[in-house]
């Protein structure tokens, strides 16, 4: 982009004093605006963290961290590996092959024709110049070749907008920011081949070209140039008319060869452009004067200054973005790697999103998504609600437990890193996602559910007052109660109207028999959280055929404070063992989910009446 800068500053020389005015500060305005917008998303990858630890990280530590990092790559074997991504995953970008092959032709179709053209047209005054010393826009191969990419670009745009359609199964919503990276690229590409187009036909471009650079021509010359670019050029002249005689298209030949040869080749060799030349013939007369021209060519270039200025503020950025994470993610290693480095790249990571929904067509738990009204479920959504929360965003309190509660559905099965074509650690995220969400004191319940085991593995020091205070704060919301370890002196709390949860279990018709337990301490028996404690009672509270009886009772308070509940694996040996059949495991599941249920329209209506 900043190549077609460069382009855009002398092709603004052309237009005249005024519009030069114009045109410089224009792209002198989009140059800052896309700078500062660069440093700034640049300069967030050191000032940003992710969880408490990293946040002890200094940015100046940050930074030195990572031009120690980069400076040692390229004087080790990781120059190699480096070397070998860049050219599988970042250019030819294998990793998406593999997975979807439409996906992949369609970044193929943006990525490889759009470099092409910043390095060919955009930078061409420099780039193929230097290589080519006669080089021309208007000549072959270049005309082709502008055309050919920019087809290219068209072509995947088409396919991203086909994806959408043909895409079964749960995937990514469409936002504002997929619709402009879309939309830019399609205007800019379609007022390109529109631009050229016109100029075909464009009498008005051929007179700019005869007064610019025919010398010694005179009258009758011209006119049979002009006939030779209106009988093979597709120019539309009304002064001239066919069928020409041979001796006036031999005398254009002629002077085309001697005057405009060697700087253009026939505008057929650009087949799009000349496509809709042929097309747009019955307009030509209205479409070729200077002042239209004019228009698309100011459309155009303000179309580019506006995809420019707005580049590192949308999704686009991760044409930067992307491959860093890619060959960051190659010669990174948490646990081997220097801390801020992995600080720094997670923060990068962010940006690197595609929103391609990859890692959301794999997720085991996206599913849940039908039952569970929560879009943070799927791995893609949570990126955007990720970033806000991390750049110190104000969200709230519903907001907060809305993520968390995505974050904290996840099975940690790892299939979201492993698909993920621009190299994510996923995985990684999630986990320091989780803890710098809990330590906003929200409750969240799944904690005392399976789904946190991974917490427990993934901790350093699982011990420590920090991991057991999110545990303890879910236990309170629960119980409504100060302190949860109602176990220890064995208080039981009967409440007027304490009926009224149990009553909703009673009303499923899945866990209505309770009352079939006798007591035999079979469930227990069968459990593997039981038996993986040599005192489990000591540990775990009321055991499953205790819990059981203590529903007979209704020893609310009791039951939903037995760590036996909380515990509960779902492996359903209790349930499959009992010889009255009584739907133990569901029973726990339910109790579970009405204690979650009432803790949740409490918080809610705390907060309906906190001012």
């Amino acid at each position: 982009m900043i190549g077609l800068v460069v382009w855009l500053i002398p092709m603004a020389n052309e237009s005249g004093e005024g519009p030069f005015m114009i045109h410089k500060v224009l792209v002198y305005v989009a140059v800052f605006v896309f700078a500062l917008g660069l440093v700034h998303r640049v300069s967030t990858w050191f000032r940003v963290s992710i969880g408490e630890s990293a946040g002890r990280i200094p940015t100046g530590t940050r930074v030195a961290a990572a031009v120690r990092g980069i400076w040692g790559s390229f004087f080790s074997a990781d120059l190699r590996v480096m070397a070998k991504t860049f050219l599988l995953d970042v250019v030819l970008q294998l990793r998406l092959l593999g997975q979807d092959r439409l996906r992949w032709a369609m970044h193929m179709c943006l990525f490889g024709p759009f470099l092409a053209l910043l390095l060919m047209h955009a930078l061409g005054r420099f780039t193929t110049a230097a290589v080519f010393p006669e080089y021309q826009s208007t000549l072959n191969p270049f005309l082709f070749l502008r055309n050919f990419f920019g087809v290219l670009v068209i072509v995947g745009v088409g396919l991203a907008l086909l994806r959408r359609f043909l895409h079964r199964g749960t995937r990514p919503r469409s936002s504002a920011a997929d619709g402009y990276a879309l939309g830019i690229l399609a205007a800019i590409f379609l007022s390109g081949f529109l631009l050229e187009a016109t100029s075909i036909t464009s009498i008005s471009a051929f007179d700019d070209m005869v007064e610019t650079y025919t010398m010694q021509a005179d009258e009758e010359e011209i006119a049979s140039l002009e006939a030779y670019w209106v009988s093979e050029f597709g120019l539309v002249s009304l002064r001239v008319r066919g069928p020409f005689a041979p001796d006036t298209l031999s005398r254009g030949r002629s002077a085309h060869e001697l005057q405009c040869m060697q700087c253009h080749s026939s505008p057929r060799w650009a087949f799009a452009s000349y496509t809709g030349s042929r097309l747009f013939k019955p307009f030509a007369a209205g479409l070729g004067d200077a002042s239209t021209r004019d228009i698309l060519w100011n459309l155009h270039f303000f179309c580019a200054l506006l995809g420019l200025a707005y580049l590192p503020f949308s999704k686009m950025f991760h044409i930067f973005a992307s491959p860093l994470s890619l060959l960051a993610n190659a010669v990174m290693e948490k646990g081997k790697s220097d801390p801020a480095n992995i600080a720094t790249r997670q923060i990068m990571e962010l940006d690197a999103c595609t929103h391609c929904g990859a890692c959301t067509e794999r997720c085991s738990v996206a599913v849940a998504l039908e039952e569970i009204p929560n879009v943070h479920i799927l791995p893609s959504e949570k990126i955007a609600a990720i970033k806000a929360f991390v750049v110190g965003r104000k969200l709230s309190v519903s907001q907060i437990r809305t993520l968390q509660q995505g974050m904290h559905l996840c099975t940690n099965c790892g299939r979201c890193t492993e698909v993920c074509p621009v190299g994510i650690n996923l995985a990684d995220l999630w986990v320091d996602v989780r803890e710098a969400l809990l330590e906003k004191s929200v409750p969240e319940f799944l904690l005392l559910s399976p789904f946190a085991v991974r917490r427990g593995l993934t901790s350093d020091n699982p011990d420590d007052d920090r991991y057991k205070r999110p545990l303890d704060l879910a236990m309170r919301a629960i119980l409504q109660e100060g302190e949860p370890d109602l176990l220890k002196d064995r208080s039981i709390s009967l409440e007027p109207g304490s009926a009224h949860w149990l009553a909703r279990l009673n009303g499923s018709l899945r866990s209505n028999n309770y009352s079939e337990c006798y007591r035999c301490m079979t469930c227990s028996n069968s459990c593997p959280v039981v038996r993986n404690y040599p005192n489990p009672a000591e540990v775990l509270g009321l055991l499953p055929h205790q819990i059981m009886h203590s529903l007979g009772l209704n020893l609310r308070e009791l039951i939903l404070g037995s760590r036996m509940l909380w515990s509960c694996l779902g492996c359903y040996q209790c349930q499959e063992n009992c010889p009255q059949c009584v739907r133990v495991a569901d029973i726990l599941f339910e109790l579970k989910n009405l204690a979650i249920a009432r803790a949740h329209e409490r918080l809610a209506s705390d907060a309906k009446e906190r001012p």
